[in-house]
């Protein structure tokens, strides 16, 4: 049977499923790791941790950042990973996932799951005996938002007291970077149109959370008030995956909302610019300032590479 990590002297939670199961000071690690680990790997002193670990990725969801970033870094830690493609494995033809994820656990020493529902993710974690990383869910994008919070605190040398405005509809990435927000002491300002709100019980969950970082979790339905004095503009795809049906209403809903050279105006001068890709250009944003000097997409999406690393030598290192 692969080794699972003893947890209790580490302070790790068994599984990465949210932002909010972490800790602020467990969060400023992971940071900082990334931070080492990505001087080094472009030094090509990678360290070699995982050496005789494997790692399984189950994805329900076509996936382009997240599974390459997750196997290229299984490779530079010296470990292996195995794509197990969800409708080649025996779960497609009736196994419980119950039975699949025990069977894991004695062949594997992680997994990263991306999947539809949260409750299916949670699941895995319930089952399995190793550690499940959370690779996407309908609800929350932790490992991204991860690698978020390292890119602004390598471009804006902190994050306590940023504000970050998400402009577009209340997906999993916004629900992920209001725990972030909350827990990390920025204030997090989502503007969305009626009906596209964020997730009334993660909104209240943050704002509770902000009185203690005495920070502001805001929602409106005026994009303009949402990026005013905004250190970072973040925007996702408005059509996420599953929701194809609803184009014709979602692309009127949200045209309003798109992240271009005049909403950017109504921000900071200094203000930065994220999209965790794939981008829709002049969808969601604009060519102009997808491209543009503020933008730090690329960067961000190289960032998943580092911060994984430090997730998978904290949840599969011993």
């Amino acid at each position: 049977m692969a080794s699972s990590t003893t947890r209790s002297s580490r302070k790790t939670p068994k599984d990465l499923l949210t932002i909010a199961s972490l800790s602020v000071r467990h969060i400023t690690a992971l940071i900082k790791h990334a931070q080492s680990l990505k001087t080094k790997r472009r030094a090509r002193r990678m360290p070699r941790p995982l050496v005789g670990k494997t790692l399984g990725l189950i994805f329900e969801k076509p996936s382009t950042r997240t599974r390459v970033s997750f196997e290229a870094g299984m490779n530079q830690l010296g470990g292996q990973s195995l794509f197990l493609d969800s409708e080649k494995i025996q779960l497609s033809r009736g196994e419980s996932l119950a039975d699949t994820a025990q069977v894991l656990s004695r062949y594997l020493d992680g997994l990263v799951v991306r999947t539809f529902d949260q409750t299916t993710l949670e699941d895995w974690a319930t089952y399995a005996t190793i550690p499940v990383i959370n690779g996407l869910t309908d609800q929350c994008h932790p490992c991204q938002i991860l690698a978020d919070l390292f890119t602004i605190s390598i471009k804006k040398k902190r994050l306590k007291g940023l504000k970050l405005a998400y402009i577009g509809d209340g997906n999993n990435v916004t629900h992920s970077l209001l725990e972030a927000g909350a827990l990390m002491g920025m204030h997090v300002s989502v503007g969305c149109p009626s009906g596209y709100e964020p997730d009334q019980k993660i909104v209240d969950w943050a704002q509770e959370e902000a009185l203690k970082t005495k920070t502001k979790i805001q929602v409106t339905a005026d994009p303009v008030e949402a990026v005013r004095n905004a250190d970072v503009l973040y925007t996702d795809v408005w059509i996420s995956m599953g929701q194809e049906r609803e184009q014709k209403r979602r692309l009127k809903a949200l045209t309003p909302y798109q992240v271009n050279e005049g909403l950017l105006r109504k921000a900071k001068a200094d203000a930065m610019v994220m999209h965790c890709l794939p981008a829709h250009r002049g969808e969601e944003i604009s060519t102009g300032v997808l491209d543009g000097p503020q933008a730090v997409v690329l960067e961000q999406a190289e960032n998943r590479l580092d911060m994984q690393n430090a997730i998978l030598i904290d949840w599969l290192g011993s």
